[in-house]
């Protein structure tokens, strides 16, 4: 069978990375992390020492090459040939990320990386606009949610587990906040593209999932 464009959006807290991960694991295909593109941006420019500035941020993004390469079921991070899996978790880069990602030139660039990475197909990606602006034209989209409550125990499931303490109704009321900001925002808002398949999994578990997933790219890979 042919490799595809997966793309796979949804609001927060929908589980689209773990599911992508899985699926992409399963099938022997690439999964692009967005969000350690943009921590690598932020890892090379802390690299540099200077001063936070948007436009030489912003040239570093557009020169700069970002390779994922999956092995033992781990996703490593290359950033110019030097790899930076570890490096790009750290407490150093996760406070300056969210500024990194903000810049439109930087999430230009990274797009333009992400389309690259996807010519050839054999690829699967989750984020808010994979399906309505990184990749229009994939083969197979996705819009991957469930409702807040689902959503909101799950955290809570996984919040306690680790042994924090959190109040459920504050979950909901951050998780509904954060659909809210994510929709109206002003670059690349998260929307359901008009051709994608609305996958609602409030009733389903991982594997159920999974399995639904990778049974519609078999299909759509014909």
């Amino acid at each position: 069978m042919k490799k595809i464009v997966v793309a796979i959006d949804g609001p927060a807290g929908a589980g689209k990375s773990t599911i992508a991960k899985l699926v992409a694991e399963k099938l022997g295909y690439a999964y692009i992390d967005t969000g350690a593109m943009y921590r690598s941006v932020a890892w090379k420019f802390l690299q540099t020492g200077k001063a936070f500035d948007e436009d030489f941020i912003s040239g570093l993004s557009q020169t700069m090459v970002i390779e994922f390469r999956p092995e033992a079921k781990v996703n490593r991070v290359f950033v110019d040939g030097v790899e930076v899996t570890d490096a790009i978790r750290s407490t150093e880069v996760t406070a300056i990320v969210s500024k990194v990602a903000a810049i439109g030139a930087v999430r230009e660039a990274m797009v333009d990386q992400q389309r690259r990475m996807g010519e050839s197909g054999g690829v699967l990606m989750d984020g808010r606009d994979i399906g309505t602006v990184v990749f229009p034209n994939a083969q197979l989209k996705i819009f991957l949610t469930a409702s807040v409550e689902e959503r909101a125990m799950r955290r809570y499931k996984e919040l306690v587990a680790k042994g924090e303490q959190v109040d459920l109704e504050q979950l909901q009321k951050d998780i509904a906040s954060r659909d809210k900001q994510d929709s109206e925002r002003a670059i690349s808002p998260l929307r359901q593209a008009e051709d994608a398949l609305l996958l609602d999994t409030s009733d389903m578990d991982i594997n159920q999932v999974t399995e639904k997933i990778m049974q519609l790219v078999q299909e759509r890979a014909q």
